[in-house]
């Protein structure tokens, strides 16, 4: 990786919102916001949550054995999540608070998943290893690299996506930088965002590359809608201008990545801060994080034509933010944005605020509770039935551990 953020932000004293009852009556009232028990060791860390297409939600993270670490996932039953299942263990993955695993739903029985082993060569040389489910993560198939060049880079920042009946993924490919750096010519040792198509029996398709020069460790993510998937991303310019972009599939075809917003931001390392993208239909919603001037701003923006076209963005939060941006749609047409909200550095809340449908923004609330969580872990929320369902790391001195939330809508 190229670097951290560099930016140190003094903390945000954010609003909670609270019920209010009458003085001379108790108050019956449920709390909007729940924790929900996530039965992961301490240890446990790199939550990622995701919706399959019939609703069903599954909560993963990374767990610590005592010789290696082990993928695990819960699903929610009802408002709880499951006893943890297990999908591989190993001794030789490439851990980090970054770039993390994920277990994905993409239709009713078809499920992939995937997980980071370090390459012999060390430092950031790892591979992506990925196994599929056609019984609803009952059993895995073998697991198999969805990269073919051999080479010791790095291949991390996976979305997983339903394409179709199969499995879709896209991820930042490492294998150019086995080039010597020519200031001249960046591209020719860059990261590039690549992507293919999988199903159970091996067959690939759609491979190739989506876009040539990007940032070199920031996340990806994909949505679907109906004309097919849309990746969002951190672009790379050759003059450094690191602006977060769009690229849609259109019949096959991945088109040229562009600017959801020309924010500008000229950065000469990578912030470790991708953006993140929720479809409903062709409407589309993003959120990201920018930093230009020195001034740490979370960003939304919409698109009613499946990503074609984006309208201005609509600030958020500015200042007192690191970003770590989620994005959720709301059956009621609304979108809620969390992030991190404190100081670089120090650990903060999960933040979350809800745009209306004609961008009125509300009150900025948290929904982590008192949990103190790391600036550099990625808090995740998904929308699931009539609730939002936040995830998190909390770290105990030098203990992590996976926490989660219920935001009800009712």
């Amino acid at each position: 990786m190229n670097g951290l953020s560099r930016y140190v932000f003094p903390c945000l004293a954010c609003v909670a919102l609270v019920s209010c009852a009458p003085t001379d009556a108790p108050d019956t009232t449920e709390p909007r916001i729940t924790a929900v028990e996530v039965l992961a060791l301490p240890g446990s860390m790199g939550p990622n949550l995701a919706v399959g297409p019939d609703g069903t939600t599954v909560l993963s993270w990374i767990e610590p054995l005592d010789d290696g670490h082990a993928l695990r996932y819960s699903t929610l039953e009802g408002s709880t999540w499951s006893e943890p299942a297990t999908v591989a263990v190993g001794e030789d993955w490439f851990v980090n608070w970054a770039d993390f695993p994920s277990v994905v739903p993409v239709s009713e029985s078809l499920w992939g998943a995937h997980w980071l082993v370090s390459q012999p060569a060390g430092g950031y040389a790892y591979d992506i290893f990925a196994a599929i489910s056609t019984d609803t993560g009952t059993t895995w198939s073998e697991p198999f690299r969805p990269h073919t060049d051999g080479t010791e880079t790095e291949h991390g920042f996976v979305s997983i996506f339903a394409d179709d009946d199969a499995i879709g993924m896209v991820w930042l490919d490492g294998r150019k930088m086995v080039n010597e750096y020519d200031e001249n010519d960046v591209a020719a040792s860059a990261m590039t965002l690549r992507t293919a198509t999988f199903v159970p029996d091996g067959t690939v398709s759609r491979e190739g590359e989506i876009d040539g020069i990007i940032c070199d460790c920031c996340q990806t993510d994909v949505a679907v809608t109906p004309a097919g998937p849309v990746a969002v991303y951190r672009d790379r310019s050759t003059s450094e201008i690191r602006d977060n972009y769009v690229s849609r599939r259109i019949e096959d075809v991945w088109q040229p990545g562009q600017a959801i917003a020309d924010d500008g931001w000229e950065i000469a390392a990578c912030p470790v801060n991708g953006p993140a993208v929720v479809a409903d239909g062709n409407n589309i919603a993003v959120a990201w994080f920018s930093a230009v001037g020195d001034v740490p701003k979370v960003q939304f923006a919409r698109s009613t034509d499946g990503g074609a076209t984006f309208a201005e963005p609509v600030p958020i939060a500015t200042g007192d933010n690191v970003g770590r941006v989620g994005v959720a749609t709301l059956p009621d047409g609304r979108v809620a944005v969390s992030w991190v909200c404190g100081s670089a550095y120090e650990s903060g809340q999960v933040c979350l605020r809800f745009v209306g449908a004609d961008d009125e923004l509300g009150e900025v609330e948290v929904i982590s509770g008192d949990d103190r969580v790391p600036a550099f872990s990625f808090p995740q929320l998904v929308s699931a039935g009539d609730d939002l369902y936040a995830a998190w790391t909390v770290q105990t001195g030098d203990v992590t551990t996976v926490h989660s939330a219920r935001y009800s809508l009712d």
